[in-house]
């Protein structure tokens, strides 16, 4: 939960316009000359040395990284090999292949045993409610994920297989995924904003045994029972003849009665009484976490497994409908979070860190989890959200737990931007060295607003460009060393633009954005369909790994995202895909067909317009329309439901078939000037649509 995210892909560095739209063309932004100075030339030496080694010499780069690391055996081949290019046979991306090693192990027995710091906070936990606090120490860590990859062992669970996990923000999450991790099973953490179908359906791809999830919980003053989306999801698989044997349920909302308030290592009792909440129970299928646990020893050996094993499965929309199951290895991803959270936030040993992403994302895993815990770090886990119980929540934890580094989303900032000031200065903030941003483009007034009010005018800001693929930063600033501007500038990488025809683009130039070599981090395969993961991020330019996103490099060498090439939309830093929507709303028995495009939002960045064509029979009614966000809903999850649904008694299409979202996203916006539609079979269909579009906010 926590804040809003990115859906699959982490998409920052700023589109650098002031709200251009979707598809706008960036224009160039200076910020005020006190951001611009970069505060330490050293720094910024040695960093351009530190790039100049990962690009040129990245076997000797990465291989010194790897030393920091634990390896039960060192790697007997090559440090790398890898293949971008399609013409020439597989994909293929292999990182000290033959080495082996155990990530659970490297996090925190290392931290408790090696480096001595067991009795460190690994994570302070700040529930719902201000009053739900409670903290972990990495020994406290440590017991609990080995007792509860003993409950795993139990149930059957060993190197290989996939847990589905299904919950809050709260710390048993934390303990679910290391646990995996632990035996070498592959985790597919699932956001619990997400439909029963949308978890079923990740479930039957990966093809998981066994499902932890929670009984319910509170987002603000909502109540998700989150236990009946998760039957209802089992019940899907069973009807489509995959019955998953196991579900672990934590018992979140009633721990008053299970008097574990007590224990530091344990959540306090509930602060809101939820009496009339009835927990659906499943006899041969469900098990209390708690029961097991009781039962389970505190000491487990790791599983040691080859650095290019699979780690976990995190799902990421794509652009035919179908989620895709990104895979990340133990091996590579370890260093790769390790260094880029050490390098991009300037971790000190002393630092509390705060990500404000959710886990079931992509930040969240690399962020949250395993970065911070690789380097010893001390982190703020979230449960709640930023406006409740008032717009001054986040700034009040920041001053209870004095937060150093701070990271969240542009949604969240442009959210609490609407408040004005005050709810921000009435707090401290001293703590405060670095900002960050996450999951989409931040707009320049945002980025002012958090420089001047959050940050006072002394905080660095590293906005971050990455996605669900790449694993961890790619393009971001580094505080101290990189002269600011809400935009990207290289990491550990050697980008490229490319113009339509695959050509490199050299000095100010704007195209696709693509990389030349790997990284560690780098995903290795689509579970179960290594042929889409080479069609979609290697087809297109052979020789390049391609994100999918349009890029433009101004006269300074910063990079700045334009946005996604394909269907893709960013609503509130979750990246949906069109195709996945339009699929929602032709279910609907009313509903011929279907098409989405993007719109500007004041808070979202973006939000969904759709355009619907009924069948003969049917009337479109206000009650149709909250039928078709209910489907939505129902189908994706809310965060995909759409702000505008306009009757669309026809759509303008090529001759050959294809609808045009280009004037689709020019008519949802009012946009007159269409450019060339000579392509239009019916252009009478645009002056219908347009004389009846819906009314909107901008």
């Amino acid at each position: 939960m926590g804040l809003p995210e990115e859906r699959g892909r982490s998409s920052s560095g700023s589109r650098g316009q002031e709200e251009a739209g979707a598809g706008g063309r960036a224009r160039s932004w200076s910020p005020p000359p006190e951001v611009s100075r970069s505060a330490h030339v050293p720094s910024l030496q040695r960093y351009r040395e530190l790039h100049r080694r990962s690009v040129e010499e990245p076997r000797e780069f990465w291989g010194d990284i790897a030393k920091e690391f634990y390896w039960k055996t060192p790697c007997p081949g090559p440090f790398l090999q890898y293949n971008f290019d399609v013409t020439k046979g597989k994909i293929f991306i292999e990182w000290m292949k033959g080495a082996t090693t155990n990530i659970c192990y490297n996090v925190l027995d290392r931290n408790v045993y090696e480096k001595k710091i067991g009795d460190k906070v690994a994570f302070y936990w700040e529930g719902n409610e201000p009053g739900e606090t409670t903290q972990i120490t990495y020994h406290e860590l440590l017991v609990q994920v080995c007792q509860f990859s003993n409950v795993l062992r139990k149930q059957g669970i060993q190197k290989g297989d996939r847990v589905a996990i299904y919950m809050p923000m709260i710390p048993e999450l934390v303990v679910a995924m290391l646990a995996c991790a632990r035996l070498g099973a592959l985790h597919s953490i699932v956001f619990a904003g997400f439909s029963a179908e949308s978890l079923c359906e990740r479930i039957l791809d990966s093809g998981c045994s066994l499902l932890i999830t929670t009984d319910a919980f509170y987002r603000g003053e909502k109540l998700v029972n989150l236990k009946e989306l998760a039957d209802e999801a089992l019940e899907k698989c069973q009807e489509k003849g995959f019955p998953v044997r196991c579900c672990i349920v934590v018992k979140h909302l009633g721990r008053a009665e299970l008097g574990m308030g007590d224990s530091p290592s344990q959540s306090p009792p509930i602060k809101r009484p939820c009496p009339d909440v009835q927990i659906p129970w499943n006899q041969g299928v469900d098990l209390w976490w708690h029961e097991l646990m009781q039962e389970a020893g505190d000491e487990c050996e790791p599983e040691w497994y080859d650095a290019e094993d699979p780690l976990f499965i995190l799902y990421t929309s794509g652009s035919t409908g179908k989620p895709k199951g990104v895979v990340h290895t133990a091996g590579g991803y370890m260093l790769y979070v390790a260094t880029t959270f050490k390098y991009v936030f300037d971790f000190h040993a002393e630092d509390v860190f705060w990500c404000t992403a959710d886990i079931g994302w992509i930040t969240g895993h690399s962020y949250v989890t395993y970065g911070p815990l690789a380097n010893g770090a001390t982190s703020v886990l979230f449960e709640g959200i930023p406006t409740y119980p008032d717009v001054s929540r986040l700034w009040s934890i920041v001053d209870k737990y004095k937060v150093t580094k701070f990271y969240t989303a542009p949604t969240a900032i442009r959210l609490l931007m609407k408040y004005g000031d005050e709810p921000v200065t009435k707090h401290s903030r001293a703590s405060l060295q670095v900002l960050g941003t996450v999951g989409e483009p931040i707009n320049p007034e945002a980025w002012l607003w958090y420089h001047r009010v959050v940050g006072a005018q002394r905080c660095p800001i590293v906005d971050t460009f990455w996605q669900t693929e790449t694993g961890g930063h790619m393009l971001t600033p580094l505080p101290g060393a990189t002269p600011m501007k809400p935009v990207a500038s290289f990491l550990f990488l050697a980008p490229a633009i490319l113009n339509e025809s695959g050509e490199e683009l050299e000095g100010e130039a704007e195209g696709y954005l693509v990389f030349k070599q790997p990284w560690p981090g780098i995903m290795r395969t689509v579970y179960g369909n290594h042929e889409r993961f080479e069609t979609t991020y290697f087809k297109k330019f052979p020789g390049y790994y391609v994100t999918g996103d349009g890029c433009r490099r101004d006269q300074d060498g910063y990079y700045w995202i334009t946005g996604r090439i394909d269907d893709m939309l960013n609503v509130s830093g979750h990246l949906l895909s069109t195709a996945e929507v339009e699929s929602a709303l032709v279910e609907h028995e009313a509903v011929a067909e279907a098409a989405v495009v993007g719109h500007p939002h004041p808070v979202k960045g973006e939000c969904l317009y759709c355009f619907v064509t009924l069948c003969d029979g049917h009337t479109f009614s206000p009650t149709l329309t909250e039928e078709l966000k209910k489907q939505i809903r129902e189908k994706i999850g809310p965060i995909a439901t759409p702000d505008y649904i306009q009757n669309a008694p026809g759509l303008p299409k090529t001759r050959s078939g294809k609808i045009m979202r280009r004037v689709l996203r020019k008519i949802a916006q009012n946009d007159r000037d269409l450019g060339d539609t000579s392509t239009v079979a019916d252009p009478s269909v645009i002056s219908h649509l347009f004389s009846h579009r819906c009314l909107t906010t901008q």
